[in-house]
């Protein structure tokens, strides 16, 4: 072992061109690998944390208004160690008024101090303070243009089931999404339970999830724990057409991955059993002196192995330099970048021990032929 092990490098090493546009060839694969992985990791979590970053993930509803919601969160929170979040919500819709202005609102009540790990709210803020007493109401910047308001005017919501109550505005949020930036009119619980009547109600209760991806198993834990007096939606079901796009570039970096490691795989292969012929004089003649056949196919093995370790740690930092570069050179009008980088450790490991995995299958084949090679065979042809 150690034997061949020896040989293995004193053939690399008396090569060194040849190992090292192996190594490169390896390198440049891996470093593709990753880079492409992290790429779309990076993609993936971007359109993710933009969609439904910020909303929530797993929403509990009934036919009616929820008035033992305390109860019904305890229980939720204690079924599933799942949730990172979860918060009371109230929904109502109408028209917000200022004077001759109209436009139509979606009015939101929330218990902020639960709502904020959602919603984020308090980064939000652009203009005042978050709506902390009853009757008061923080806007998106799209309604204060649209209503001409500034902090402490008074804003008049309107409903024909609800009648009109007189509001003050105490602040203006930026949600970076147009739909409720025009539309939202966000403010403490108490404020839309007043004009409901219903006593201490809410419409909803909204959560966030650990691992997102477990959204239906989880929804599942739920539904056992409450019954089926209540309704519950994820976000899979509500973005089909965002799970498709997910779905679809894990398949497609899976896919060039996969064509990487096939192109690194021949291309070794080939170079090794080339080098099986430039070496067979050496190897007829190790032979002769009494080296097994095993070990003589041990050797170009450990060729692969050394190539594999060589060319996997160089292909990871190639990778992580070019996907560093890429969210230095690809940026966003504001200077961030366009797909933040994503380092993922498990899979750059995974990555780099998959190249030496194949690095190391790559060389069965030369390993085999240098098995088979014969000492007469090696004499009779010079």
């Amino acid at each position: 072992m150690k034997l061949a092990f020896q040989i293995a490098k004193r053939f690399l090493t008396s090569a060194k061109r040849q190992t090292i546009v192996i190594i490169l060839g390896i390198a440049i694969g891996v470093s593709v690998q990753v880079f492409i992985g992290s790429l779309i990791s990076g993609l993936q979590a971007s359109l993710i944390d933009s969609t439904i970053g910020s909303r929530s993930q797993l929403t509990i509803t009934s036919e009616d208004y929820i008035s033992n919601y305390d109860g019904l969160i305890t229980t939720i929170d204690d079924s599933t160690d799942n949730l990172t979040a979860i918060t009371p919500t109230i929904t109502i819709s109408g028209s917000g008024v200022n004077s001759e202005l109209s436009e139509n609102v979606v009015f939101r009540g929330f218990d902020f101090e639960t709502a904020n790990s959602i919603y984020k709210f308090d980064e939000l803020l652009v203009e005042g303070n978050l709506a902390s007493s009853k009757d008061t109401v923080t806007l998106g910047i799209g309604l204060k243009e649209s209503l001409g308001l500034a902090i402490n005017d008074t804003l008049v919501f309107s409903s024909p089931v609800y009648g009109d109550t007189t509001l003050t505005v105490v602040g203006f949020f930026d949600a970076g999404v147009l739909t409720i930036n025009d539309s939202w009119v966000i403010t403490p619980l108490s404020t839309i339970q007043d004009i409901v009547g219903e006593g201490d109600v809410v419409g909803s209760i909204e959560t966030q999830l650990d691992e997102i991806f477990n959204d239906i198993d989880t929804k599942t834990t739920i539904a056992s724990a409450i019954g089926n007096t209540y309704s519950i939606t994820t976000w899979t079901e509500e973005n089909e057409e965002l799970l498709s796009g997910l779905n679809g570039q894990s398949i497609s970096s899976l896919m060039i991955q996969i064509f990487v490691i096939v192109s690194v795989v021949l291309g070794i292969s080939s170079v090794l059993a080339i080098s099986v012929l430039q070496k067979s004089r050496q190897l007829g003649i190790l032979k002769a002196m009494g080296i097994q056949d095993k070990d003589a196919s041990k050797i170009f093995l450990f060729e692969g192995f050394i190539l594999g370790i060589f060319g996997a740690i160089l292909g990871i930092l190639f990778g992580l330099g070019l996907s560093y570069m890429f969210t230095k050179f690809a940026l966003n009008p504001d200077g961030t970048p366009v797909i933040a980088l994503q380092i993922d450790a498990g899979f750059i490991a995974l990555s780099g021990g998959i190249a030496l995995v194949a690095s190391t299958i790559a060389a069965l084949s030369p390993a085999i032929k240098s098995s088979k090679l014969s000492v007469i065979e090696v004499i009779r042809n010079g």
